[in-house]
């Protein structure tokens, strides 16, 4: 399955792991569908699993070039450092547009995950009285976790560790958006902006030769919460590989039941329109986190008035959202007929 590539591919390659990267930053949607879409999938799952004893072997035993080739190094290494770049530029861009044009953002994501149903759907022939049950079950669990209140932000390591396992989720999983479930956990700005953010700003003080950081205890502490997410997310990584070869290759079509079903329901979730309600004490003033922010309780969902151009511009970024997954599922069928 592995072979030699060209520095062509190679470059195509870091490409794909841009797009898998921003697409694992954006709730709602799966890594693991631009895998599958563009035509690497199936190497990218194989490679995780030859990451399991024989090669820690060869790695403890000091066979480095070993250990290389087994796992197919080239390609994870390429690939993985695309989706590394990918997450700085994707936080900075992000952070910016959450902060001035939230509801377009919101729409996007929102008209994503309406391709993304389309996408995992439109060639799933098997709805049965097997798979039924578990599409809807996956339907109902959806429509709850929807109208769930986010959990607040919890920065207990053990905790970081399990987000890290959970988030790589998308990446193994098309379909299931790891970036989605750590905003169900309440850490989503905490792990994928906020401490993302902190190491880009790290790393460009350290290039400026400016090493005051190391007396910055909030940054320290962040860069503590990044590198425990990151252990988590490894070991998440390696281990779902061999669970979901597992699961897929033993009951796949009541999988793709489960997942069309949540994904689904939770579209919830990421409804462009709707109004933030803050947690407030008996006098009416808002609740503060430990950083002096506001909590939120819950959001309140509403119709939108499109006599409102605002509103007339979020369809269009829902539509511009659809068009990314259908552009994506394109391109992998121009790339199978060419192949």
């Amino acid at each position: 399955m592995f072979h030699k590539r060209s520095i062509a591919d190679k470059t195509l390659l870091f490409i794909k792991g841009l797009a898998m990267g921003a697409a694992n930053k954006v709730p709602g949607v799966s890594g693991g569908i631009v895998a599958f879409v563009v035509g690497f999938y199936e190497e990218f799952i194989y490679s995780l699993q030859k990451i399991n004893l024989k090669a820690f072997r060869l790695l403890l035993g000091g066979r480095f070039r070993s250990f290389y080739r087994y796992v197919n190094g080239p390609f994870l290494s390429i690939l993985i450092l695309g989706m590394l770049f990918s997450y700085f530029s994707v936080s900075q861009v992000l952070d910016y547009f959450l902060e001035r044009k939230e509801l377009y953002v919101w729409s996007c994501f929102f008209g994503m995950i309406i391709g993304s149903i389309y996408f995992i759907s439109k060639d799933f022939e098997h709805w049965n009285k097997k798979t039924l049950p578990f599409g809807i079950i996956g339907l109902v669990l959806g429509v709850s976790i929807s109208f769930l209140p986010p959990a607040r932000e919890n920065d207990n390591l053990i905790f970081i560790f399990f987000c890290g396992m959970i988030s790589v989720s998308g990446m193994t999983l098309p379909g299931l958006s790891g970036s989605f479930i750590l905003i169900l956990l309440g850490n989503y700005v905490l792990l994928l902006v906020d401490s993302v953010n902190g190491l880009y700003d790290t790393l460009a003080e350290v290039f400026r030769g400016d090493f005051s950081f190391v007396r910055n205890t909030a940054r320290l502490e962040i860069l503590k919460i990044l590198a425990v997410f990151t252990a988590g997310s490894a070991a998440g990584l390696v281990t779902l590989s061999h669970v979901l070869g597992y699961v897929l290759k033993h009951y796949r079509h009541m999988t793709t039941a489960t997942i069309i079903g949540f994904i689904t329901g939770s579209l919830g979730v990421v409804w462009p329109w709707k109004r933030t309600i803050m947690a407030r004490a008996q006098d009416g003033s808002r609740i503060l986190d430990s950083n002096g922010d506001p909590i939120i309780q819950n959001y309140e969902r509403y119709l939108p008035d499109m006599a409102v151009a605002e509103n007339l511009w979020a369809l269009f970024y829902i539509a511009l959202g659809i068009a990314i997954l259908i552009g994506l599922e394109w391109y992998g069928q121009k790339r199978g007929q060419n192949a």
